[in-house]
């Protein structure tokens, strides 16, 4: 992580390990700085980096439409806030992009540093003594993590479908069940991926098994508590109250083979509820909480579409697993634990 000084003076010059001068607005420089950014305009073509002042909601999509884009993203606030940190943090994860956070204290300095863990690339600061010690400390302290763990971080362990048995199947209460409807026909076998954390989710199936007393909705995905997480055609993950027309999920089948359909309405009712707790090979345990009713169906390890009023413990399912921490649905590097 850099330390960057706002402006710079003798104080600035004294410090060592300064990796530049920043400017925005009127910053005074006395000295030579090592090297100099100048955004005053909002922009630097050379450098590749942009100017952001967050002041609301507008201004931090203004910063997040940048990323992948810019080289280097330069937050300054309004107000303090970590929120818009953090989704920058996790939305440049993975991308070219770096982060640079103007802070105005030493708490501050310390939030950014390790935003989401990962922490932003870049903390300036106005060159007083307090300011610049708070950096430089925060700056030791990544670095020492940085060398506990090789890569930076710890590694992930990324799976597909895989095989869990069912540990648990008990009433839940009566909540809000979300009935997700597609643009698109689902065929046999096919459902989306949902669970109560963004970590292991299960295969629930499409509508399409013709019953006795009701019709078949071979567009349709009774997806459960309006709480839990369902994965989508980028990797990132939704909550399931979030979808909303025209929205595009992820629609995968047993054998692995996803496509993408999109949302055409979401239908949401109070229902009867029934908790399924399943664990994988490894030990890791899941839990999905569907509407207790025979039309509701999870995909067992055959394949086969089986009712979850006839799911019972020992019962094995198709389940998806990613250990890969996510803040606002998006993977990030930091860890993230779920009950």
């Amino acid at each position: 992580m850099d330390v960057w000084s706002l402006g710079w003076n003798g104080t600035a010059a004294a410090a060592k390990g300064i990796a530049r001068c920043l400017l925005l607005s009127d910053e005074t420089v006395d000295g030579t700085p090592p090297a100099t950014l100048d955004l005053r305009h909002g922009a630097d073509e050379t450098s590749g980096a942009v100017h952001v002042h967050v002041g609301g909601e507008e201004d931090q999509q203004a910063a997040l439409a940048h990323v992948g884009l810019a080289e280097w993203i330069v937050l300054s606030f309004q107000d303090w806030s970590m929120i818009p940190v953090e989704n920058v943090v996790a939305a440049a994860q993975g991308t070219p992009t770096k982060v640079a956070a103007l802070v105005e204290s030493p708490q501050q300095v310390a939030g950014a540093a390790f935003a989401l863990e990962h922490g932003v690339d870049a903390i300036a600061v106005r060159p007083t003594d307090a300011l610049l010690d708070a950096a430089m400390a925060m700056r030791a302290a990544r670095l020492e993590q940085h060398q506990a763990s090789p890569d930076g971080h710890q590694p992930h362990d990324h799976q597909g479908l895989n095989i869990s048995k069912v540990t648990a199947v008990e009433p839940f209460g009566v909540g809000d069940r979300v009935c997700v409807d597609l643009t698109g026909l689902l065929h046999p076998g096919e459902g989306m991926l949902v669970g109560s954390t963004a970590a292991h989710m299960v295969l629930v199936h499409g509508e399409t098994v013709p019953s006795a007393f009701v019709p078949t909705r071979p567009f349709r995905v009774n997806a459960g508590a309006v709480h839990q997480y369902t994965l989508l055609p980028n990797g990132s993950t939704r909550y399931l109250s979030e979808l909303k027309p025209g929205d595009e999920v992820l629609v995968t089948d047993p054998t692995g083979t996803s496509r993408t359909l999109v949302v055409g309405r979401l239908k949401v009712e109070r229902r009867p509820f029934l908790s399924v707790v399943f664990n994988d090979e490894k030990g890791q345990e899941g839990r999905v909480i569907l509407q207790n009713a025979e039309t509701v169906r999870l995909v067992d390890a055959r394949g086969s579409p089986m009712s979850v009023t006839a799911i019972e413990t020992g019962t094995r399912l198709i389940t998806w697993y990613d250990s890969t921490g996510r803040h606002v649905g998006q993977p990030i590097e930091s860890e993230v634990t779920e009950h």
